[in-house]
């Protein structure tokens, strides 16, 4: 199964950069990150938009969609792998996981989503949330495969 987190904006170098590698580094799955940088001022409803137009340009033919929201569901990690470990059982090729920019995704993306899922009622910060997002699939992954790092929490 091949994973593309497709995120607005671009990541600097720096510590979040270094954990991200790290923990795809431990994925046995492939994991892509495509940066969509949209750039322009203005009207948050037209950003959006365009951004989403980017977003949707990465996602690959087919794919499973999550969206990463706050208006989501809140899922353990358990839930997490059981959708992933479910998609990866029913052959599926490809998921994405789309992040959106400041002012969130545009609600075409939200909802033609397969899952939309919310880390909580606080806004992280998209390079924080590129760090949870790649952690919880290195997460699910020793879930699925009774790892011990699930169970050191």
């Amino acid at each position: 199964m091949k994973i593309v987190i497709a995120v607005v904006g671009r990541m600097r170098s720096g510590p979040e950069q270094s954990l991200i590698d790290n923990y795809i580094k431990r994925i046995p799955w492939a994991v892509d990150i495509r940066e969509v940088d949209v750039r322009g001022k203005g009207d948050a409803a037209i950003q959006t938009k365009k951004e989403a137009e980017g977003l949707s340009a990465a996602i690959p033919p087919g794919a499973k969609v999550v969206c990463l929201d706050s208006r989501g569901r809140a899922l353990d990690s358990e839930a997490i792998a059981d959708r992933l470990g479910g998609w990866r059982d029913d052959g599926e090729q490809n998921v994405a996981l789309l992040i959106g920019g400041a002012d969130g995704l545009d609600e075409s993306l939200i909802k033609s989503a397969d899952l939309v899922v919310s880390f909580g009622a606080v806004t992280w910060p998209h390079m924080l949330t590129r760090v949870l997002v790649t952690e919880q699939l290195y997460r699910a992954y020793c879930i699925l495969t009774g790892h011990p790092y699930h169970r050191g929490h």
